[in-house]
C-alpha cells in the first residue's frame, strides 16, 4: 500500500472507518485518510469499490458503524446533516438529484436561505457565484429547460454560494462533451484557487491526469492506494487489482520503449514535449532499430 501525502494538520480526518449496511453488505473496510487544506483529491475504483461510501461520509450523508470522521473539529456522528453541509458541498452526478426549484436564480440562493445567511450576505455570495459562472443572463430560466451540462453548472454554482471549504464532486465529467470536460477541468482549477478543497468521485482517468492529483484508489471496500496520479497510473499492480486503465496518452508514451521508465506521462502537451526534445529516439523507435 502506497503511503498517503499531505503534511499540513488535516481539515478531513477518517480514522478506522467501515460502514456495513442494513443488509450487511460491508461498503468500505477500515479506512484511514486525512485531507488538508489546499488538496484536490480524487477518489478512484470500480463501481462498487466503496468510493461513493466513503465520501458520503464527509457530509453526514452517512455515519460510520465503527471508526471516527471529524470535518473541521466536527465528530460527523455528532453533527447535525444541515451543519455539515455548510462545511461540504456535494455536486451529485446526476443535477436532478438537488435541483428543484423554478428558477436559476431561486437555485443559487436556496443553500444560503436554508442555511438562514441574511439577506445581504445571501445576495452577496449569490452575486459572486453568477459573476464565476457567468449566470447572468440565465437567472429566471428554469434549471429543467436548460441541458445536462447547464444543470451542472448551476448545482455547483449553488454551492459556491453557501462557499463550503470543502466541494465534492460526484462523476463531473459523466454526460459530458470535450468542451464540457473541459469547463470542468476549469472549475476544479477555480475551486481550488478560491481556496476549497475538492474531491473528485470519479472514472475520468483522463480528467485526473491532466490535474495529476493526489489520488486515492479504492478497491472491494479498501483503500489499496493513495499518492499522486503519476505514481499511482505508473503502479501495474495496482491499476490491475482495481481494475482501471490508465489514460490512453500514457499507455501510449509507456509503448514507446526509449521512455524514462522513471517517468510517467499523463497528458498530451507533456508527451509532445518529450517528443520535441528527443527527436532522434523517436526516430530510431519509429524506424525499429
Amino acid at each position: 500500500m502506497l503511503e498517503e501525502v499531505g503534511t499540513m494538520k488535516p481539515y478531513i480526518s477518517v480514522k478506522n472507518v467501515s460502514h456495513v449496511y442494513p443488509n450487511g453488505v460491508t461498503a468500505i473496510k477500515d479506512i484511514n485518510l486525512d485531507i488538508s487544506e489546499g488538496e484536490v483529491v480524487a477518489i478512484l475504483g470500480s463501481n462498487g469499490s466503496g468510493k461513493t461510501t466513503l465520501v458520503k461520509h464527509f457530509n453526514g450523508l452517512l455515519t460510520p458503524t465503527t471508526g471516527e470522521i471529524t470535518v473541521g473539529e466536527l465528530n460527523t456522528k455528532k453533527e447535525r446533516i444541515s451543519k455539515l453541509s455548510s462545511l461540504v458541498g456535494y455536486v451529485f452526478q446526476n443535477p436532478n438529484h438537488q435541483t428543484f426549484l423554478p428558477t436559476v436564480g431561486k437555485e443559487l440562493a436556496y443553500g444560503c436561505t436554508n442555511l438562514k445567511m441574511s439577506e445581504e450576505e445571501t445576495e452577496e455570495r449569490v452575486n459572486k457565484a453568477i459573476e464565476l459562472f457567468d449566470l447572468g443572463e440565465r437567472l429566471e430560466d428554469n434549471p429543467f429547460d436548460l441541458n445536462s451540462s447547464q444543470r451542472k453548472e448551476v448545482a455547483m454554482a449553488s454551492i459556491m454560494a453557501v462557499s463550503p471549504k470543502v466541494i465534492v464532486l460526484d462523476e463531473p465529467t459523466t454526460g459530458q462533451d470535450h468542451k464540457g470536460c473541459k469547463r470542468v477541468l476549469d472549475l476544479v482549477r477555480m475551486f481550488k484557487e478560491h481556496g476549497h478543497i475538492v474531491v473528485l468521485i470519479t472514472h475520468d482517468m483522463h480528467l485526473i491526469g491532466e490535474l495529476n492529483c493526489r489520488t486515492v484508489v479504492m478497491n472491494q471496500s479498501e483503500k489499496i492506494a493513495d499518492d499522486q496520479a503519476s505514481i499511482v497510473f505508473s503502479d501495474k499492480g495496482i491499476m490491475e487489482e482495481a481494475g482501471l486503465q490508465p489514460p490512453q496518452i500514457t499507455t501510449f508514451a509507456n509503448a514507446l520503449t526509449k521512455l524514462d521508465s522513471n517517468k510517467t506521462y499523463l497528458t498530451v502537451d507533456s508527451i509532445l514535449k518529450w517528443i520535441k526534445e528527443n527527436k532522434e529516439e523517436v526516430v530510431q523507435v519509429g524506424s525499429g532499430s
